[in-house]
């Protein structure tokens, strides 16, 4: 079974009851974890939740087949969430098909993979595993993301708080799905009792505006703008700002400059007409920084920045404890590296 982004939601409540694997894929791990985490709140009984890395498996292919045949410490219900980068996860999951016994759901999220990848054909004419692709979304899907989380709460959102909400999360609808569930109980919202959200209940909660947010140092990181790093690190930590969701920001627009550098070729940004950008994704404040930053990142020093990247996002979930000191560094990194460009 296979689903992108768009037929997803409307797939999601059988592959739970019919799927005993999950694959998702694709440049947008925002995405694929949100709806890693969707099926796992449709699941009849998730039950305890068990956490493995790719690398692991590659190392031992029996042993995703061995956990999900073997029974909790108390004997209740399990899933297992997997993190996974490309296919390292491939012989694992054949493994795991080809064993006999019941096993307990298992979700994996593989950051680098595509629906092209071995484990998705694997899997994708299963009826019994589901293979779903993301790509990273524009402001107006996060939007209408947005309103539907609202009216499941209950809240009543106009255009321009949705829209607010989602560049505020970064166009992340994990950050997104956070700040909606903080309006609805400041508001006390339920599907039985709506409640109108405006402005001032936004910032009454302290939702994160987008200047209060990540792009400041997504924009210093990327131009390599040096010496604005250490007062952008020191805010995120004011501001208690997630370090996974800070690079998952960066990930995001350094996928958003490699589509541009593939449609662009040998032209530049000011080529092109003011519709061909909005529907890169190119909203007018964001225009200078992106066409400052491509002039940087470009072919194989994009390349190497999007390998740097997955290499950060895995040490960080690796070491939680060490997340914002590994952030710092590495952030220090790219921006010496962009400064040199």
């Amino acid at each position: 079974m296979k689903a992108t982004q768009r037929d997803f939601a409307g797939t999601a409540q059988r592959a739970a009851q019919q799927c005993g694997v999950f694959f998702f894929c694709g440049p947008d791990e925002a995405g694929a974890s949100a709806a890693a985490d969707r099926i796992v709140a449709l699941l009849d009984d998730p039950g305890e939740r068990v956490e493995m890395a790719g690398a692991a498996l590659r190392k031992d292919p029996v042993l995703l087949g061995d956990e999900a045949r073997s029974s909790s410490l108390f004997g209740g219900a399990r899933h297992i969430y997997v993190r996974a980068n490309g296919d390292e996860a491939h012989d694992a999951v054949a493994n795991l098909l080809d064993g006999t016994g019941d096993a307990c759901p298992v979700l994996i999220v593989a950051t680098s993979a595509t629906d092209k990848s071995r484990t998705a054909k694997l899997l994708e004419k299963r009826d019994d595993a589901l293979v779903a692709m993301f790509w990273p979304p524009d402001l107006a899907s996060v939007t209408a993301s947005v309103r539907t989380m609202a009216d499941a709460a209950g809240l009543r959102l106009n255009g321009d708080i949705a829209e607010r909400i989602a560049r505020a999360a970064g166009l992340d609808v994990r950050l997104a799905r956070s700040e909606v569930e903080k309006l609805s109980l400041y508001l006390d919202a339920s599907p039985a009792a709506p409640r109108t959200a405006d402005a001032e209940a936004l910032e009454a909660i302290g939702a994160t505006t987008e200047e209060d947010g990540f792009m400041a140092l997504v924009n210093a990181v990327l131009a390599g703008e040096v010496r604005k790093i250490p007062g952008e690190i020191h805010r995120l930590r004011e501001l208690s700002l997630n370090p996974v969701g800070v690079l998952l920001a960066i990930e995001r627009r350094a996928a958003q400059l490699a589509r541009l550098a593939a449609t662009l070729g040998s032209r530049r940004l000011t080529d092109l007409d003011r519709g061909a950008k909005a529907r890169l994704g190119i909203f007018w404040k964001d225009e200078r920084d992106i066409a400052a930053q491509l002039q940087r990142w470009r072919g194989r020093e994009l390349d190497r920045l999007v390998a740097k990247l997955v290499a950060l996002h895995r040490a960080l979930l690796a070491n939680s404890q060490s997340a914002e000191l590994l952030l710092a560094q590495g952030l220090a990194e790219i921006a010496r590296r962009a400064a040199r460009r």
